[in-house]
């Protein structure tokens, strides 16, 4: 295969991936050209096997994110239904620039970390039941940020596992526990930064707390928000899956 290959696979199919998520209205049109940009990175400069782990994630997270539809829209998410340009590079961003830097391991780290943290908000806001916020246990409100249950931690270990199953299946042997610790680790570090720091309102009509925006935040800090702290989790599992890459494959 010469260089040029997997540029002009990447240049052709990026694009048309992202216009395919926007017709089926996975995506807006910003989250479109992004994912188009983050398909690219992942094509050009990781590969197949980068292409394919990012296609896992996504596909698996859009298809989480149709069910149980009408009930998330009254959970107070920050943003739901079709995916905006700081979503996809909230969740995808981290992944790409390290298949650019040419960081496998960081990068499979980071979208089983966004993969994790997906299913865990999709599964656990609906089939969760009482949760109870992951810094002291007490009860909280389905959907609340730092709020975690059963049901949602064995989704977000399942979410890290696809990831990592794919890392060994289609990459070298080694790395499913590797990629499948990192995207835990990384989904618990989103829950703990929910919990303590995220940017959170008290709804004047229901009492719950929520991450919409109604001006100065009851309690976190005003700038880290849901896409903040996408960012901060992938971080967390792209940098886990280095020091374990080092620790346990190599």
């Amino acid at each position: 295969m010469t260089p040029l290959t997997p540029l002009l696979a990447a240049a052709i199919s990026a694009p048309l991936v992202g216009f395919l998520a926007w017709r089926v209205r996975a995506l807006t049109v910003s989250g479109a050209v992004a994912a188009a940009c983050v398909g690219f990175c992942h094509l050009a400069f990781g590969g197949w096997l980068a292409a394919g782990a990012l296609l896992a994630f996504f596909g698996t997270s859009t298809a989480l994110s149709k069910l149980g539809k009408r009930k998330k829209e009254t959970l107070g998410f920050e943003k739901s239904g079709q995916r905006d340009a700081w979503q996809v590079l909230a969740n995808g961003g981290i992944a790409a620039l390290c298949a650019v830097l040419d960081y496998p391991e960081a990068m499979l780290g980071a979208l089983a970390a966004a993969n994790a943290d997906t299913w865990a908000t999709e599964l656990g806001s609906l089939f969760g039941g009482k949760p109870r916020r992951v810094t002291n246990f007490t009860p909280a409100e389905p959907g609340e940020s730092g709020a975690i249950s059963l049901i949602g931690t064995l989704a977000a270990l399942a979410g890290a596992a696809l990831l990592g199953g794919f890392a060994e299946y289609w990459g070298r042997g080694g790395l499913f526990l590797t990629v499948t610790l990192a995207g835990f680790v990384g989904a618990l570090a989103d829950s703990v930064l929910g919990a303590t720091l995220q940017a959170q309102w008290r709804d004047e009509k229901t009492g719950r707390w929520i991450e919409i925006p109604q001006g100065k935040p009851t309690r976190g800090l005003n700038w880290l928000r849901n896409d903040a702290v996408n960012i901060l989790a992938t971080v967390t599992g792209a940098v886990t899956a280095a020091w374990l890459g080092d620790v346990l494959v190599h």
